[in-house]
C-alpha cells in the first residue's frame, strides 16, 4: 500500500497520475475502514478524497495553509499527513485520532481546532492578514462545504476576504447537501452555477469581486490537479467551486446521503449498523408528538437549524409536517431570531438545537428573544456529559450560558412525562421565552402524577422530605440524586430529595425552609458547575450557616473523555458523593 508509507504530503510529489489514483482508492478504503469500525463522518469524507489528494499534490503544506470547515472532510487529510494508522490500525489506534482538525494532534498540518461550522473562511482571513503583514508568500486555502455557507460567519469571512483583496483560495466543496438537504438562497445560485457549468449570468461570488473557477468533475483527481495548479500562488481572492458526490465510492452513502452523513460502526459489505437500538429516544418521541399536535394546531411550528434529526424530523416526517417544519440550514442565529419573530406574529415555534450548537447564538437569545419577551420555546438536546465528547462538541456549558440571560426560564425535566407536561405548558403560555433541557441520560418514565402548570417564578418540588441533608438533583442527574439518597439511607441518613425543575433561578421559599432541620445541601447538575445551577444555590446560602456541596463538572475543555472517568475526577460517582456528604456532616 502507498498510504502506509506516506508520512507527509511531500511523499505525493514524485508520484505519477496512476499512483495518485491508487492513493485515492487506498485513502477511501482507509476512511471506510475507520468509520465502519469506529464510527464517524462517512459521506463528507468519502466525497472529498480526490480533492484532498490533489490539494496536497499541488500545494506545499505545511508552508501552504489548509483550513477545514467543520472538519467533516478532514479524514483524507489526516491519512496523508502521517496519521494513516488511525485509519488502518485497531480501534485503540483509531481512538488516538480525533474526528476533527486538531493542532493538539498535529501542530504541523492542522491549523485550528475546528468542529463548529462556517468558520474556515474567517479563520483563513486571519492567516491571510498575517501573511500580508509579514510579507511572506504562502498560499492560504479555506475549504468549506456541507451547507456551511448558510452560516453567518461564512458571509462575514467572504466579505473580509474580498475587502483584503489579496491572495486567498476558497474551495467550495459543493456536494448538493448539508447534513440533510441544503437550505438558503445561496444554494439556488450554486445549483444554477452547476447547471450552467459555472457560466450562469448571476454569480454570487463574482458579485463580491472574487475570481471564480468551476469544476463539474469534483471527484476526478487529474482535473482537480489541473484546476488547483491554475490558482496556485494567486494574488487575488479566488473561489474554486467543485461539484463532488457525497459518499462517493460507497453506494449506501450515495443512495442515502442524509443518513450516512455520520454513522455508528457498521458492516462495510452491507451497510448494516452494528449498534443495537437502545429503545426510546426523545428525538423520536418529540417529533411524533409534534406531528400529532400540528394536526390540531396550524400555528405550531417545528424549527431546526441544519440538524433536523436533533428534533427527530427525518425526511418522511419533514414531508408530513410540510410548512409547519422550517429548517434554516446551519444558521442558529437566524433560527433564534426568526423564532422570536414567529412568536411575535402569533405562531408557536419550538426550536430544537443540540447543546453544543446553542453556544453559537448567545446574543440573539439575549437581544432578539428575551429582551422582547416573545414566547418562543427552545428544546436543548443532549445537554450533559453522556453525549458528544469531542473538544469542539462538548455539551457542558448550556446551563451557565442560558442561565446568565435575564428573561428566560430554563426548565429541567427529569422524566418523559414531566418533559411533555413542561413542553405543553411552555407552548401554551404567552408571557416569555422558555427553554427545556431535554434529559440526556435516557428516557425514564414515572407513574406518579406530574404538574401540568408551571409558574414564571421557580417552584421546586420536594419529592421526599427528610432531614439533615438535602439533595437537589436537576434534570438528567435526578436519577443520580435518587441513588445518592438511597445510599445515604443505608448509612442511616434520611435525606431530603428535591427536583428543582427550574435552572435559571432559586426557589427561596423551599431553600429557606431547609434551614430549620438541615445542615447540608447537595446540588447535582450534569454540566459545568462554574456559573451553573449549584453555584447559584451556594450563593443564596453564602451569608447563612448552611453548608453547600456543589456537584458538577469543573470548567475545562475536555476532549474525547470517558464519562465514568470524568465523574470520578469530579467526585460525581454515587459512592463518592456519599463519602463527601459523610465527611462534611460527621
Amino acid at each position: 500500500m502507498y498510504i502506509e508509507k506516506i508520512q507527509s504530503p511531500a511523499d505525493l510529489k514524485a508520484m505519477d497520475l496512476n499512483a495518485l489514483r491508487i492513493v485515492c482508492d487506498e485513502t477511501r478504503a482507509a476512511v471506510l475502514n475507520r468509520v465502519s469500525k469506529h464510527g464517524g463522518h462517512v459521506g463528507p469524507n468519502l466525497g472529498f478524497v480526490e480533492a484532498t489528494v490533489a490539494l496536497h499534490y499541488v500545494f506545499n503544506a505545511p508552508t501552504d495553509k489548509l483550513v477545514f470547515d467543520v472538519s467533516h472532510q478532514c479524514y483524507p487529510h489526516k491519512v496523508l499527513t502521517g496519521r494513516a494508522n488511525g485509519f488502518l490500525g485497531d480501534v485503540d489506534d483509531m481512538n488516538a485520532i480525533s474526528g476533527y482538525s486538531s493542532p493538539a494532534e498535529s501542530p504541523v498540518y492542522d491549523n485550528f481546532e475546528v468542529g463548529h461550522t462556517s468558520t474556515s473562511i474567517s479563520l483563513a482571513t486571519g492567516l491571510q492578514k498575517a501573511r500580508d503583514i509579514k510579507g511572506t508568500t504562502e498560499n492560504i486555502i479555506a475549504i468549506i462545504g456541507d451547507g456551511s455557507l448558510s452560516g453567518g460567519e461564512a458571509f462575514e469571512g467572504l466579505d473580509e476576504a474580498s475587502e483584503l483583496g489579496t491572495g486567498i483560495i476558497i474551495v467550495v466543496n459543493d456536494n448538493e447537501m448539508s447534513i440533510a438537504e441544503n437550505h438558503g438562497g445561496i444554494y439556488k445560485n450554486l445549483r444554477a452555477l452547476r447547471e450552467s457549468n459555472g457560466k450562469c449570468q448571476h454569480n454570487w461570488f463574482k458579485s463580491w469581486d472574487f475570481e471564480y473557477k468551476y469544476l463539474e468533475e469534483g471527484n476526478d483527481v487529474e482535473k482537480l490537479i489541473e484546476l488547483f495548479r491554475s490558482v496556485k500562488d494567486t494574488c487575488k481572492p479566488t473561489v474554486v467551486h467543485i461539484h463532488t458526490e457525497k459518499g462517493h465510492g460507497f453506494q449506501p452513502a450515495v443512495n442515502d446521503k442524509e443518513s450516512w452523513h455520520w454513522g455508528a460502526p457498521f458492516n462495510p459489505e452491507t451497510g448494516e449498523s452494528l449498534m443495537k437500538s437502545s429503545g426510546e429516544d426523545y428525538q423520536t418521541l418529540f417529533a411524533d408528538w409534534m406531528l400529532r399536535e400540528m394536526k390540531n394546531d396550524p400555528y405550531l411550528i417545528a424549527v431546526t437549524a441544519g440538524t433536523p434529526t436533533a428534533a427527530g424530523f427525518t425526511l418522511p416526517k419533514r414531508q408530513e409536517a410540510g410548512a409547519q417544519h422550517i429548517d434554516m440550514g446551519i444558521a442558529e442565529e437566524q433560527a433564534c431570531a426568526m423564532a422570536s419573530g414567529m412568536a411575535k406574529g402569533g405562531l408557536r415555534p419550538v426550536w430544537t438545537v443540540y447543546s453544543t450548537f446553542i453556544q453559537r447564538t448567545y446574543d440573539q437569545i439575549a437581544q432578539d428573544l428575551c429582551i422582547n419577551s416573545n414566547p418562543a420555546v427552545i428544546n436543548v438536546m443532549w445537554g450533559g456529559s453522556g453525549t458528544m465528547n469531542d473538544i469542539t462538541h462538548i455539551c457542558l456549558f448550556d446551563i451557565p450560558m442560558l442561565c446568565s440571560i435575564p428573561g428566560l426560564i430554563y426548565l429541567a425535566p427529569t422524566t418523559c412525562e414531566e418533559y411533555f407536561a413542561m413542553l405543553k405548558w411552555a407552548i401554551r403560555q404567552d408571557k416569555m421565552p422558555v427553554a427545556l433541557r431535554v434529559p440526556s441520560n435516557g428516557v425514564y418514565h414515572t407513574a406518579e402524577a406530574v404538574d401540568e402548570q408551571y409558574a414564571y417564578e421557580p417552584v421546586y418540588k420536594v419529592v421526599h422530605k427528610g432531614s439533615k441533608v438535602a439533595v437537589v438533583a436537576a434534570g438528567s442527574f435526578f436519577q443520580k440524586g435518587e441513588n445518592v439518597v438511597k445510599l445515604l439511607a443505608d448509612k442511616g441518613i434520611d435525606a431530603t430529595l428535591i427536583n428543582p425543575r427550574y435552572l435559571n433561578a432559586v426557589d427561596a421559599k423551599t431553600l429557606n425552609a431547609l434551614m430549620a432541620d438541615h445542615q447540608l445541601v447537595v446540588t447535582l447538575e450534569d454540566g459545568c458547575k462554574d456559573g451553573g445551577f449549584g453555584e447559584r444555590i451556594a450563593s443564596f446560602y453564602s451569608t447563612i450557616d448552611m453548608k453547600v456541596l456543589v456537584g458538577g463538572i469543573k470548567k475545562d475543555l475536555y476532549d474525547r473523555f470517558d464519562q465514568t472517568q470524568l465523574f470520578r475526577d469530579n467526585r460525581l460517582l454515587d459512592e463518592q458523593i456519599v463519602e463527601d456528604v459523610l465527611q462534611i456532616i460527621k
